[in-house]
């Protein structure tokens, strides 16, 4: 029988996942057009010195493997990101931000969209770790699970706190200590995700949603519920729904959720499992109702007022998007140089201007407002106290657990 690596997923996992990430919240349509400029190009200031932060002293690098940094002599980034994942001016040929932030450090950053699923991107650039070689990128973006992966692995360096003073004093609380990164000591969040219900008013004809209950249980709404591919997402809400705890829960909590989204299924409630393809189903209203994310529907709002959602009571799942710094990469510092420049509000708001997400940068409401009053005041893009109360992260998973979980959920889904 042929051997699987511990942190590797079987082939009918992987397929799986595969399925989930190609079509899943990470492949979302991003923003393609600005929605509006501050009078021209975004202005920044001088790294401002912050005093009484309680910035620990940089340390020794653990958990991963560091190169000679060429920093100073190597006046560049190679950062990996999504596709359609930044600002860009009407041209579609300059990256504002990032032009903004050569000008000012003289560091020129060599942006690349090559991640278009995670677990590709991971098998793409395992080896070269696994080998201790480097991977030719200074900076990369992975989806929580990932990042929580490759920490685990040690593939990725300990980032040096005293690079990231606006990074530390910025981090929003909702996003300061995943499990799986606590105090991120690898890691910050690029934008967040929200998952949330979503609905088409006309399609619901006076039917009440206001929970994952109803999704499921309403025979009015019977043949035209959505759910989603990831399975965090999914799975996440409908735990909440049932009184559970996405950070804590058992086996036992995780097969009780499959039970009950399989009986859903098998009732015909459940019209389909998809990916971001669901924002036509919900647009045409094929879906009276779905499990959606935040980005989408800030989207589909300006186009479709029919189109609306809900924060359920038992609460909503949140995720996260990460920079992580591979072994061995050249160009450390500079790297952490460009983390840290997105955490100073006036950038963080030209990206949230431009993409949609949450925020992950606390107290960048008054300078998106400069930007778009209507993206400064939407909860689904700079979530307030009460909402971000109502937050929940899913828990990471062994290797094993990973495996488990998935192969069920991919059962359930017909994956």
């Amino acid at each position: 029988m042929e051997q699987y690596e511990p942190d590797r997923p079987t082939p009918a996992v992987a397929a799986a996942m595969r399925r989930s990430l190609s079509n899943g919240r990470a492949a979302m349509t991003r923003r393609s057009l600005l929605r509006a400029s501050a009078g021209g190009a975004l202005t920044v200031g001088g790294l401002a010195a912050l005093t009484g932060c309680g910035i620990p002293a940089a340390g020794k690098s653990q958990g991963g493997v560091s190169a000679d940094d060429h920093s100073a002599k190597e006046k560049v980034i190679n950062f990996s990101n999504w596709p359609e994942y930044i600002d860009v001016d009407d041209s579609g040929k300059h990256r504002p931000t990032l032009d903004a932030f050569t000008k000012r450090t003289g560091v020129q950053v060599k942006y690349t969209e090559d991640i278009n699923d995670n677990d590709e991107f991971f098998g793409k650039i395992q080896p070269q770790l696994a080998a201790g070689q480097d991977t030719g990128r200074d900076l990369i973006v992975l989806t929580d699970w990932l990042a929580a992966r490759m920490i685990r692995l040690g593939y990725v360096q300990k980032l040096d706190a005293s690079n990231l003073p606006h990074a530390f004093a910025n981090l929003s609380d909702q996003f300061r200590s995943p499990d799986w990164d606590p105090g991120r000591a690898y890691s910050y969040p690029w934008q967040g995700i929200s998952t949330v219900i979503a609905y088409n008013k006309k399609a619901l004809d006076g039917v009440e949603v206001k929970s994952v209950s109803d999704l499921l249980d309403n025979p009015k709404l019977k043949g035209r519920v959505g759910f989603l591919t990831e399975m965090r997402d999914s799975i996440g809400m409908t735990m909440l729904d049932m009184g559970k705890d996405p950070a804590k829960f058992t086996t036992d909590d995780y097969d009780a959720v499959i039970a009950r989204l399989q009986k859903a299924v098998d009732k015909g409630q459940i019209r389909r499992f998809t990916g971001n393809d669901y924002t036509s189903d919900l647009t045409k209203g094929d879906f009276a109702a779905c499990v959606a994310w935040g980005g989408d529907i800030v989207q589909l709002q300006a186009d479709n007022p029919d189109v609306g959602y809900v924060i359920p009571a038992s609460g909503y799942m949140t995720s996260t998007d990460n920079m992580l710094i591979p072994n061995k990469a050249r160009h450390k510092t500079n790297a952490e140089r460009l983390i840290d420049y997105y955490y100073e509000p006036e950038p963080a708001a030209e990206l949230a201007a431009y993409i949609n997400y949450v925020s992950p940068v606390a107290g960048v409401k008054p300078y998106l407002a400069k930007i778009d009053k209507s993206a400064a005041d939407n909860p689904l893009i700079l979530p307030d106290q009460a909402m971000q109360a109502k937050s929940h992260a899913f828990r990471s998973l062994s290797s094993k657990e990973e495996t488990a979980y998935q192969q069920k959920f991919a059962k359930l889904t017909g994956a």
